[in-house]
């Protein structure tokens, strides 16, 4: 596998940071290089569009998406790339994250937004990892890993309740 990226994690501001490092920290616990950048849709629009055009040439294969509020940053860069794009809303405003789940998973036809649940940076992270396990199949191995430890836990868990 290679050690450049092979995702790309943006946000809309620094404030959706402490949610999308989440991912960035799945993607490490699984062996996968990413990178991390700030481009918002609306302040940035070209450097958005740029991100997404050459994403793919610089080696990326998935890019995750967080944005809070009108939250249109996944599909602007869906819209700028044939990549998977995965969104992750975030909570913010008065909506506290429904707006920007409505604006991330209402995509016109053709130019699809995978999407995770508000604030599901680690789920999206997985979902990338799903996806690239497809060609990477250390990935695939360390997403058995990590399903097996968390049924382990469970398991242990459960146990430990019953007996108390």
């Amino acid at each position: 596998m290679s050690q450049k990226p092979l995702v790309g994690i943006l946000m809309g501001s620094e404030s959706d940071l402490p949610i999308m490092k989440k991912a960035a920290t799945v993607l490490d616990e699984m062996g996968v290089p990413c990178e991390m950048d700030i481009s918002s849709a609306h302040r940035l629009p070209d450097k958005t569009a740029e991100y997404a055009r050459t994403a793919r040439e610089r080696g990326l294969e998935v890019i995750i998406a967080g944005a809070g509020m009108a939250a249109h940053l996944a599909g602007v860069i869906a819209a700028h790339t044939t990549l998977p794009v995965i969104g992750v809303p975030l909570a913010s405003g008065a909506l506290h994250g429904v707006d920007a789940l409505y604006a991330t998973v209402q995509m016109p036809p053709g130019i699809p937004v995978a999407t995770v649940a508000v604030d599901g940076a680690k789920n999206a992270a997985y979902l990338a990892c799903e996806i690239l396990s497809i060609k990477y199949p250390e990935i695939a191995q360390e997403l058995n890993r990590f399903r097996e430890r968390t049924r382990e836990e469970l398991h242990k868990l459960s146990a430990k309740m019953r007996q108390g």
